[in-house]
């Protein structure tokens, strides 16, 4: 069941984003789409890396900065088509209606245990850190008067920022004060992350049977 908006045409989540009945135990599993965890990754984090390293390989600033607005683009496009829906079961959209006039649709799926909780952690890490990343990175543009570099590391917080706000809309809903919502839950997030890399238990050895004679 998807909560959406009254009065929306509804375009339903794609379909293998539930487990089926049987497959109960892909819960428990590492990644169940360990492909679009990949893609969910690669392409925000390729654009960082190509930002950082660009001016050690190449001196053209076009081919820098079409580049990198090209994996921005197409993170853009993964996140808010792809990995949304099948990591977290969440959706943001738009449509427009006879009127001409625009509507944005945000939608949660209500069956919270069928989300992967290694994907769903990495969904929302990614999501967070990367505009923090470019964050900085408009904060070394604007002391250091690179204005051209700024322009694109404006794009790049622009695209982030977009389905940021859109997935934390979802996951909040619409009538909450989404400010204190994101806030609160970025510091859910963070220290969620954190605690699990510092506090992670290893698991305990396993031993023979053993009997009592």
């Amino acid at each position: 069941m998807n909560s959406a908006t009254p009065g929306v045409p509804q375009v339903p989540l794609l379909d293998d984003d539930t487990i089926a009945f049987g497959d109960e135990d892909n819960a428990n599993k590492q990644f169940v789409h360990p492909y679009i965890v990949f893609f969910h990754l690669i392409f925000r984090g390729a654009a960082i890396v190509v930002y950082i390293l660009c001016g050690w390989f190449s001196d053209s600033f076009i081919a820098s900065f079409v580049l990198v607005i090209l994996l921005l683009s197409a993170d853009f496009w993964t996140v808010k088509n792809i990995s949304g829906r099948l990591l977290v079961g969440l959706r943001w959209w738009n449509y427009v209606d006879d009127d001409g006039k625009s509507h944005w649709v945000f939608e949660s799926k209500q069956v919270i245990n069928r989300v992967n909780r290694n994907e769903s952690r990495l969904f929302w890490m990614g999501l967070i850190l990367c505009p923090l990343i470019w964050s900085g990175f408009f904060i070394i543009c604007l002391f250091g008067l690179k204005f051209k570099w700024m322009l694109l590391v404006l794009i790049a917080l622009t695209l982030n920022g977009a389905n940021l706000y859109g997935y934390v809309k979802c996951k909040f809903g619409a009538k909450e004060n989404l400010q204190s919502a994101t806030t609160d839950f970025v510091k859910k997030q963070l220290l969620q992350n954190a605690s699990s890399f510092m506090f992670a238990q290893p698991a305990p050895p396993t031993t023979g049977n053993t009997g009592v004679i």
